[in-house]
């Protein structure tokens, strides 16, 4: 199933890439982004003619982007259970004790990145005993 799925998820990103292509060539009637305007008759079709192409291979285009769409929502419930991330998260893996109800808790004391001065070389952890000096 898992080639099926990449296929039909290659077909949808060429069928994405051509219908922003073609929505982009279409002519604009309010000044948007249509790069195909222009009153020029030297073109191989009428203006008409390619107005007309134009709209039917949008059509068609997001015909298939639909049905691509389903397909792949499909396949997606068809090829097994739901993976969560959570599940990859190792048992043995101890968690944070949470903080007091008064807010957050910044540990202090401990000799560590928090208690040290910029520039200052790390020193060795408190033992809690206050120095006599």
């Amino acid at each position: 199933m898992e080639n099926i799925s990449t296929v039909v998820i290659v077909i949808h990103l060429m069928v994405v890439l051509a219908l922003v292509v073609i929505v982009l060539l279409q002519r604009s009637e309010g000044g948007a982004l249509g790069m195909g305007g222009g009153g020029g008759g030297g073109g191989m079709m009428s203006a008409r003619g390619a107005a007309n192409a134009l709209t039917r291979t949008t059509g068609i285009l997001a015909a298939t982007f639909f049905a691509t769409s389903l397909a792949l929502g499909i396949l997606a419930k068809i090829d097994g259970d739901p993976t969560d991330i959570l599940d990859n998260i190792p048992a043995n893996q101890q968690q944070a004790p949470a903080p007091a109800a008064g807010g957050s808790e910044i540990p202090t004391g401990t000799g560590g990145i928090l208690n040290q001065l910029p520039g200052q070389q790390p020193s060795a952890p408190s033992t809690g005993v206050p120095d006599t000096q």
